[in-house]
């Protein structure tokens, strides 16, 4: 039977979180995987701006929910909402990005709609009993391979950077309606805060600057800080960096810290240990600069430099300057 996946986005100020356009991409692939048709799915009120955002890409139909209940994101709605559609519906995968938000309510969805649950995955093909997940395992270490043998429909989320923005396949999609009377929100919302001080979100950054313990002396900070702003970057860090308190804990890239999946990496002295890797290699353009040839992160960089990143790094900002002064 021909799969029918239902994209759930996520949004906020009219505008697509990164991760849900990841998830596009997977939802599209797997429905050429699968052989059926990929639809988006939007909940909340005033949505138009997401709703014509999606309507650009190659889906099947962009089918909203929309009432004042679902304003502000609450698990009860949201599970109301989408397990009375699918109800309805009968999609066969239920495909979402691996945010905070998603997590918090996916596994009660799964429960409330008789499915099953397959989290983080990192990608999927045809085997010759049916599809199979892949998955990391061990803090990155290992993939595993696994096979669904429970009930439709599969809940699914997708690792950030698993599959990127960019191969989303263009095309146009209508908008249809879902019933919303089940939105029944089971927390109040008495308002939201962005956090504030040193707190940042690295997965929303285009550019990440990221430094390794191979800066040597934290003094030198200031080269990696002119080398971002030139950039318009954020700067990240490997954990040995904030182990030796560097820099806070929020920088922290990696399986113990944040997945990121900018536009361009830069590695500064990072060496690539692999619980650094789990949390980059999504990454659109990696650039590697290390004094060691041998490091593991020249592995998966698309370019390069071996040597003193204390004479690179200043080069490579006073390029930047100078070509931005003269476009």
């Amino acid at each position: 039977m021909p799969g029918k996946i239902w994209i759930v986005v996520q949004h906020r100020d009219g505008k697509l979180h990164r991760m849900s356009r990841e998830a596009v991409v997977a939802g599209q692939k797997l429905a050429a995987a699968v052989g059926g048709t990929a639809q988006a799915v939007v909940l909340g009120h005033g949505v138009e701006p997401v709703v014509e955002a999606l309507t650009h890409y190659e889906l099947d139909a962009v089918l909203v929910a929309e009432a004042e209940a679902l304003v502000d994101y609450t698990p009860g709605a949201y599970i109301g909402v989408l397990a009375a559609a699918v109800a309805e519906r009968s999609p066969t995968h239920l495909v979402f990005g691996h945010s905070y938000q998603n997590v918090d309510y996916m596994a009660r969805l799964a429960q409330a709609v008789g499915g099953s649950l397959v989290s983080e995955v990192v990608g999927f093909e045809q085997g010759d009993e049916g599809l199979v997940w892949r998955r990391p395992i061990f803090g990155g270490k290992l993939q595993s391979r696994l096979r669904v043998s429970g009930p439709a429909p599969v809940v699914v989320s997708v690792q950030s950077g698993a599959f990127s923005a960019d191969e989303a396949v263009a095309g146009s999609a209508e908008r249809q309606s879902l019933d919303s009377a089940a939105a029944v929100p089971d927390r109040e919302i008495l308002g939201v805060e962005e956090v504030s001080g040193e707190h940042v979100d690295l997965t929303a950054a285009e550019i990440v600057v990221a430094v390794g313990r191979g800066l040597g002396d934290p003094q030198k900070m200031g080269i990696i800080e002119d080398l971002a702003a030139a950039l318009g970057a954020e700067i990240g860090a490997s954990r040995p960096v904030i182990d030796s308190g560097w820099l806070p804990r929020d920088r922290q890239i990696g399986s113990s810290g944040q997945t990121v999946a900018p536009k361009l990496y830069l590695a500064v002295g990072v060496s690539g240990a692999i619980q650094h890797l789990v949390g980059m290699k999504g990454a659109g353009t990696i650039v590697a600069i290390n004094k060691d040839a041998g490091a593991p992160i020249f592995a998966i960089a698309d370019y390069g430099i071996v040597g003193d990143l204390h004479e690179i790094v200043p080069a490579l900002t006073a390029a930047v300057r100078e070509a931005k002064a003269g476009s």
